[in-house]
């Protein structure tokens, strides 16, 4: 059987970490790109990596490049570049160099691996993932970016943790942007079948929520930087249900036009925003509807709007991507 190939471009911390957690499930080979002043980076991280393979028994190819063509033939490519947030930085401060960064490695990806599934890592996120559709010129199914994973794996971990429950047993459900803008559903948030309204009061529960949405702003304060295992493990767990066509349910920034009322009626002009998504080989297979109540309806319709802005910032400042 012929293996995947997941490239991996940008060589930092979450790269870098996204390639362990493939290694490590062995998902198949990978590519780890960043640019050649840092070549040396992506190699000697490639080789480390490679050499835990007789140790966590995984045959896996890795290697470490600055030359795109070595990406040819990719299944998935991860985009992470750009720069990171440092404290006292917004998502949205990031915007306008970080638009550069993935639109100048979304050319290439287009160039060299035109049949990718592209999965968007770099922030601000929605306004990442609608740069890589256009500049890819992908369908909108091929292109998606990792938040909802993440986010909600904050809120699971935070909601256990307040519980004292295993981690395994906490089923939940975030909707909207990233961060700060996130659509918290409690509703839809269970400990073994069990809604967690039945296990925990209103505050308690709203305390998660909170700490979920500010939860990267949180480890910038404590570490100087953004973090890196918790979004790499979500954006792993994206690429392993694209590459194994599990038709797994997985929040993920996806295409929306009708679809939660995100621009009903605009084919064509829709928005990247956090929704249950089902992945499998050919990328965002099905967005997975739910039925919002009123105050979940109304902050979705602000979260939405906050993504708009983004893009809206993104077409001022390059025109060409509008």
């Amino acid at each position: 059987m012929r293996r995947a190939k997941i490239s991996i471009i940008g060589a930092g911390n979450v790269g870098a970490t996204c390639a362990h957690w493939a290694a490590a499930k062995e998902l198949g080979d990978i590519v780890l790109l960043d640019i050649p002043d840092r070549v040396g980076v992506a190699q000697g991280k490639a080789l480390d990596l490679l050499c835990c393979g007789p140790i966590e028994r995984f045959d896996s190819r890795i290697l470490g490049t600055a030359d795109y063509k070595d990406i040819s033939g990719s299944d998935v490519v991860v985009v992470t570049a750009g720069l990171p947030r440092k404290p006292g930085m917004s998502r949205d401060d990031l915007i306008q160099t970080n638009v550069q960064i993935v639109r100048s490695v979304c050319e290439k990806i287009r160039e060299f691996a035109p049949n990718a599934i592209v999965i968007v890592v770099s922030n601000p996120l929605d306004a990442m993932v609608y740069t890589a559709w256009k500049t890819t010129g992908f369908p909108t199914h091929r292109v998606m970016g990792q938040a909802g994973a993440l986010d909600v794996a904050r809120f699971r971990a935070f909601i256990a943790a307040e519980i004292g429950c295993s981690i395994e047993d906490v089923s939940a459900l975030l909707l909207g942007g990233h961060g700060d803008d996130m659509v918290p559903l409690p509703r839809f948030t269970s400990v073994h079948g069990i809604p967690v309204s039945m296990l925990l009061p209103a505050d308690k529960i709203n305390a998660c929520v909170d700490r979920a949405k500010v939860g990267g702003g949180e480890i910038v304060k404590l570490m100087g930087t953004s973090a890196y295992y918790a979004p790499a493990s979500g954006t792993i767990q994206m690429v392993e249900a694209v590459v194994k066509d599990k038709k797994r349910i997985i929040p993920s920034a996806a295409y929306c036009e009708d679809e939660f009322g995100v621009a009903p009626g605009q084919k064509g002009k829709g928005y990247f925003v956090g929704v249950p998504a089902l992945l499998g080989a050919k990328g965002v297979e099905k967005i997975v509807s739910v039925n919002l109540e009123g105050d979940e309806q109304r902050l979705m319709a602000e979260s939405v709007s906050h993504v708009k802005d983004l893009v809206e910032t993104v077409k001022k400042l390059f025109p060409d991507l509008g």
